[in-house]
């Protein structure tokens, strides 16, 4: 059986017919948007794996945990191996891989510190980017934050779909940040972006937790509509602690620790 790989390219499957990569419970159609070969120049490879990699790693398709095996990486990329572990590097640096003695590369499982820490700093950056986007945005950019809120509570409304969600909160933060004309908060958030949809994923799918998102996420609309940075700044950082505080409880029932636990 031929298996067309993520670049277009044929290899042998194995002789059952089963997936070429059972061993790490790999995929074998786990990315969406396959590259064709034409697509590919050297310049922009490394950029493209590492984007195919992230994707597969924020959409939880890539496990918490789950090993990174170079050799099934190559074949399914058809890639080189100094190209996969470029890639891996720029993933170890996101904080989305971490390298393990006699193991290896591994998805990386963010712990209860560094989730607490992380939504801190959300929750700073976020509260100031809402108030800013009061005292800067456009009416244009204004209307476009409503739309972008009346979208995710169509979508809030009309799916159990986590990813869905997860997409639709992504594209109302980028009209905040947009608009709040920060370009240091923005270069802040846009590295921790990556961890941020991880444990975003974590806390969406908490049984009730979308219809409250979008609750939260009305309170941050209405405030800026009303021209009240302040109110805009509580409701947004508030948000980002409520979401916290449900991370925080998640994985502080899969390590055994209370959810204050130093």
């Amino acid at each position: 059986m031929l298996f067309y790989n993520q670049f277009g390219r044929q290899t042998a499957d194995q002789a059952s017919g089963s997936a070429a990569f059972p061993a790490s419970g790999l995929d074998p159609y786990l990315f969406d948007s396959p590259i064709s070969p034409g697509q590919l120049q050297v310049s922009l490879l490394r950029e493209q794996v590492t984007d195919l990699l992230r994707d597969a790693i924020v959409s939880m398709r890539l496990k918490p945990g789950q090993r990174l095996v170079e050799r099934e990486l190559v074949e399914w990329t058809g890639v080189s191996r100094a190209t996969i572990r470029e890639s891996i590097r720029q993933l170890s640096a996101e904080g989305l891989v971490k390298t393990i003695p006699q193991k290896g590369a591994v998805v990386a499982a963010p712990t209860l510190e560094e989730a607490k820490e992380l939504y801190e700093i959300r929750a700073m950056l976020e509260g100031l980017a809402a108030r800013q986007f009061v005292e800067r945005a456009t009416p244009t950019q204004v209307r476009a934050l409503r739309r972008t809120f009346d979208a995710l509570q169509r979508v809030a409304a009309g799916t159990a779909d986590t990813w869905a969600m997860l997409q639709s909160k992504s594209r109302f933060y980028e009209v905040l940040l947009k608009g709040a004309d920060n370009s240091t908060i923005q270069d802040i958030i846009g590295g921790l972006q990556a961890r941020i949809i991880v444990l975003r994923a974590t806390s969406m799918s908490e049984p009730g937790r979308p219809a409250a998102t979008v609750e939260e996420i009305r309170c941050i609309v209405e405030a800026v509509e009303a021209g009240d940075a302040a109110a805009a700044e509580r409701a947004c950082a508030e948000h980002v602690r409520q979401a916290g505080r449900i991370v925080v409880g998640a994985l502080s029932s899969t390590s055994g620790r209370g959810p204050d636990a130093k």
